[in-house]
């Protein structure tokens, strides 16, 4: 299933560390398998919700759903006319209408025809209007949590969109009213859900049914949504939230869960460990398979030592770890194997916990907004005492040769404007001096409020990817120059770590965010008051209201000064810090062909239709 707001996905990526010998892989050209290596474990099959939004959750996610559009690896949004078409068919300074229209004869992969039916539900999953007046919840509620748990609440989308999506005659047509001209209209609209399963499953099915009860379930679906009846729509609530959270597919899994329109259905899972696609027989909503593939396995492989030898072994098809210089020569010398570079958007970051994040625990720590002068001073402090340039230097350089840290979590170095954006951002304040002097900075601000901190340092909780060597590599360089200054970091090394990010436990988070879209309001989601990808609480009016003004279309000029506007304030409390673009490599099988690598979530498996042997 697909969320119709432009989701940020979760980076979860691994060092290298090659041992010796290393064999040449053993595949034939004629195999009919791909075998991709993902580093961390899908943690549920539903990629809308926080806990489960992850970049392997959204490549698998990907092999099973085809909507009105996708990125290619330029970053290029690619109508797909085969499934459908999107026009704007109204367009006013407070009337902006687009149209959605599904191509006859699609289907889903147990047969049952796709209809405009079918993108209701991501209305109900982003307006929060919609939400309130059917007794779903308040999605921006700090106490109570809406029967939907979605990330599409909150965007552009939710901000602009008027009354509910009107649904054409035939059903095969959905147009959406927003209340004027938005940005990145196009990638704003709906994505098409099998709403008849959620219905199925609601009713007690475990098996799949004949087209004519996926049909009489889709209509019963309608009904609920155009009487907004909160019973059977609480109820397909439990079920979006809860039933998908599985990390094992087998005979006893009920195939209603699994249904979807890709070219690749889920076949079986074992948790931590692999998830494999079949073909769909019955797949007509994107691009024709080129190649004989009917089987796609993604193998979870957290040690990058064990995954290179697997490869080398032929037990995969692609390498996706992050190698080390060393590592890379090594890969390189493995017969029959192309290492391929590949640009990235995957910025790596650390976020101190700001305030109580909805639906968790009141978040009391060190760093809370509560406590006001002193925790602000004990966030800068703490951002100016990760040693970035000691982590670049130890970890990144020896890879790519970059030695500076980023300076922002809006634009990427060597974007266009990057270095206007830098220069009066406020990130000076966390880079100027070296990190004695940094240190130096950071230790007085703590001493003001606690004067023997170096005798008695202060405690933060921290949520560190496990299964990862080089965060806990970075993790290490961290607590010991935090130390310096006061911070006793006490590290809870987890595997299943996107599923806690905003649990109020936690004062300290560092992962990477890479981006599925390319759109003006970029990383709007990690900041804005009850964003879906704001894991830190952290709340500022004016950055709402300045976020509220990039749903405009505007010149890159004045977008680059509101990112400017947005980081000043950013920067000014003291929430995030970024470090590092990751470098990215794969290595890959020779035989297997097709395989273009794209810089946006879903990254290697963008165009799995063009690969073969």
């Amino acid at each position: 299933m697909k969320v119709t707001r432009v989701k940020i996905a979760v980076a979860a990526v691994a060092a290298l560390a090659l041992g010796t010998t290393m064999l040449s892989p053993a595949q034939s050209a004629t195999r009919s398998t791909v075998i991709l290596h993902e580093t961390n474990p899908i943690t549920g099959l539903n990629c809308g919700m926080s806990a489960t939004n992850s970049t392997t959750c959204a490549a698998v996610s990907y092999l099973q759903g085809a909507g009105f559009y996708y990125y290619n690896n330029k970053k290029e949004v690619v109508p797909n006319t085969v499934f459908g078409s999107y026009k704007i068919v109204k367009n006013t300074k407070t009337d902006f209408r687009v149209q959605y229209t599904v191509n006859p004869g699609r289907v889903w992969s147990d047969g049952v025809p796709i209809t405009g039916v079918d993108l209701l539900l991501s209305h109900v999953l982003s307006s929060s209007a919609y939400s309130i007046a059917a007794g779903l919840g308040d999605p921006a509620s700090k106490t109570a949590k809406p029967a939907f748990e979605s990330l599409g609440y909150g965007g552009t989308y939710d901000d602009n969109v008027v009354g509910e999506p009107e649904l054409s005659a035939d059903q095969m047509k959905v147009t959406i009213r927003y209340k004027m001209p938005i940005a990145n209209w196009d990638l704003q609209g709906p994505g098409p859900s099998p709403v008849h399963t959620m219905i199925q499953i609601n009713d007690g099915d475990t098996k799949l049914g004949t087209v004519a009860e996926g049909n009489a379930a889709k209509a019963k679906f309608l009904a609920a949504f155009n009487a907004k009846d909160s019973t059977v729509l609480k109820a397909l609530g439990k079920i979006w939230t809860n039933s998908y959270t599985i990390t094992t597919v087998n005979s006893s899994t009920n195939p209603l869960l699994l249904v979807g329109n890709g070219g690749y259905i889920i076949d079986n899972a074992v948790a931590k460990t692999s998830v494999t696609l079949k073909k769909n027989a019955k797949y007509n909503s994107g691009p024709a398979l080129q190649g004989d593939i009917d089987t796609v396995v993604f193998k979870f492989i957290g040690d990058g030592t064990a995954a290179a030898q697997a490869l080398a072994n032929g037990e995969l098809d692609v390498y996706a770890g992050q190698a080390t210089a060393d590592g890379v020569a090594k890969l390189k010398a493995i017969k029959g194997v192309n290492v391929v570079g590949k640009e990235e958007v995957a910025y790596e970051h650390w976020d101190l916990h700001y305030d109580t994040v909805p639906g968790e625990d009141p978040y009391t720590g060190l760093f809370s907004v509560k406590d006001g002068a002193k925790s602000l001073a004990l966030r800068r402090a703490f951002l100016l005492g990760i040693p970035r340039g000691e982590i670049m230097d130890k970890l990144i350089a020896p890879i790519n040769g970059v030695t500076k840290p980023i300076q922002s979590t809006w634009l990427a170095p060597g974007s266009a404007a990057y270095d206007k954006l830098v220069a009066s951002n406020g990130s000076s304040y966390f880079s100027q001096g070296t990190q004695e002097e940094r240190n130096k900075r950071a230790l007085g601000l703590v001493q003001k409020y606690y004067p023997n901190v170096l005798k008695n340092p202060l405690k933060v909780n921290v949520l560190v990817p496990g299964n990862n060597p080089r965060r806990a590599a970075e993790f290490a360089l961290a607590k010991a120059n935090l130390a310096k200054i006061g911070f006793d970091l006490v590290g809870d090394v987890r595997t299943d770590w996107p599923s806690l990010l905003g649990n109020s436990k936690y004062d300290v988070y560092f992962f990477a965010w890479v981006a599925s879209a390319v759109t003006q309001k970029q990383s709007s989601e990690n900041f804005i008051t009850n964003g879906g990808n704001n894991i830190l609480g952290y709340s500022n009016t004016t950055v709402d209201s300045i976020i509220g003004t990039l749903d405009v279309p505007m010149s890159t000029n004045a977008l680059v000064n509101k990112y400017i506007q947005i980081e000043r304030l950013t920067n000014a409390d003291a929430v995030t810090i970024g470090v590092f673009i990751h470098p990215g490599i794969l290595a890959v099988n020779e035989n297997l062909k097709g395989i273009k690598p794209s810089p946006l979530s879903p990254q290697m498996v963008w165009n799995y239709w063009e690969w073969k042997y």
